[in-house]
């Protein structure tokens, strides 16, 4: 090898070095975020299947309660389950807490349990219906209208016509029970309960065909 190429060589080498010096702090930095990145990451998902785990065990504590009739503790366990990733625990925790009021009559306290779900979209709607229902049940039938007010679905306009039907108002329940007919498809299984209701309120049932024209 000539003494040239020893010097590039070399030359080379002290370059690699300089370089290494003025730019080993960042990359050794860089390295040292990318593990603790890691780290923390594994860190919260050992800690988010560590909450999931503690919320199947407070579901579970609700189940057993609600077994036993123990409704007092049953809302207990339910209070102690949090949100985040176990909200879905917590959701089916106040549904079979609130079915299991409405059995034993305490339609209050259901309508409250509801009332406290943090829910949107399609479940909340469906949570309105059922304390709409619920309502009108307790005699609050202004109560009920006011929450489905917007409401113009099948299911929505059948229980603001069982509310108007509570308050005595006849004519305009018997107009939702029409609307709720025309929307409600005519394989339905409530349907014969709906076209009842509408008889109740003195009106006639048409052709389902006829009304979808």
């Amino acid at each position: 090898m000539a003494i040239d190429d020893l010097l590039d060589e070399h030359e080379q080498s002290e370059r690699v070095r300089n370089w290494l010096r003025q730019n080993g702090a960042g990359i050794l930095g860089g390295v040292v975020l990318a593990i603790a990145a890691i780290s923390g990451w594994q860190w919260w998902q050992t800690q988010q299947v560590a909450k999931l785990a503690e919320a199947n065990q407070r579901y579970d504590a609700v189940t057993r309660s609600l077994r036993s009739d123990n409704l007092e503790q049953a809302a207990k366990d339910v209070a102690a389950l949090e949100a985040g990733k176990a909200s879905i625990y917590r959701d089916l925790a106040v549904l079979e807490l609130a079915k299991a009021q409405v059995e034993a009559g305490k339609h209050e306290d259901a309508i409250a349990t509801l009332r406290g779900l943090k829910v949107e979209g399609e479940f909340k709607r469906l949570i309105d219906q059922r304390v709409a229902r619920l309502l009108i049940e307790t005699g609050k039938a202004d109560e009920a209208l006011s929450l489905l007010k917007d409401g113009d679905d099948s299911a929505s306009l059948e229980i603001r016509g069982d509310a108007l039907m509570a308050l005595a108002k006849r004519d305009e329940a018997r107009e939702l029970y029409s609307k709720a007919l025309v929307t409600l498809d005519s394989a339905a299984p409530q349907r014969r309960l709906l076209e009842t209701k509408l008889m109740d309120a003195g009106g006639t049932v048409a052709d389902p065909e006829a009304e979808q024209i």
